[in-house]
């Protein structure tokens, strides 16, 4: 077996910011990079920010809580996820995530396969180097996303007021 791609390296300080629903993700690897297997990124999560709830019909999601905590929602279960946890969300499973602590959180998050990078490059916000926090989404912001998730197989369930 040959190699397909080069190795891919990132410093701390490297990789494709963009910001989306008030986070800040920084770009990995992508599936142009790994042939299509997964993608990854370092999610800033600040106070009260997250998706909301989600299902993906074509790929596996992984995260892994590296600083804070964040509060995930997988059906109707909700679990705090400290430090070190770990979670994998099976194709077709309703979640969603939220930092409901003072504190920012970080997570790294993978899917495989790739492409859903794809849509957060469509509807989020490129971050210059220096910029450390996303603004917070505006309603047209979120009518983007509602509009364009579908096209990557993605499903939003919008919290009914």
């Amino acid at each position: 077996m040959g190699m397909t791609h080069p190795p891919i390296i990132r410093k701390a300080s490297e990789g494709r910011r963009i910001g989306i629903v008030g986070d800040v993700y920084r770009f990995l690897a992508t599936g142009k990079e790994t042939d299509g297997k997964y993608a990854a990124f370092e999610a800033i999560v600040p106070p009260g920010s997250g998706p909301p709830p989600h299902v993906h019909s074509r790929e596996e999601e992984s995260f892994l809580v590296l600083e804070g905590e964040v509060t995930f929602k997988l059906g109707e279960e909700r679990l705090v996820a400290v430090e070190g946890t770990f979670l994998n969300m099976p194709v077709g499973s309703l979640h969603c995530f939220k930092n409901e602590s003072d504190k920012t959180a970080r997570l790294l998050i993978s899917f495989a396969p790739a492409g859903l990078e794809e849509m957060f490059f469509e509807v989020g916000l490129p971050l210059p180097d220096e910029v450390e926090l996303a603004p917070p989404p505006s309603q047209a912001d979120i009518n983007k996303l509602l509009e364009v998730a579908p096209r990557y197989g993605v499903e939003i369930k919008v919290p009914q007021e």
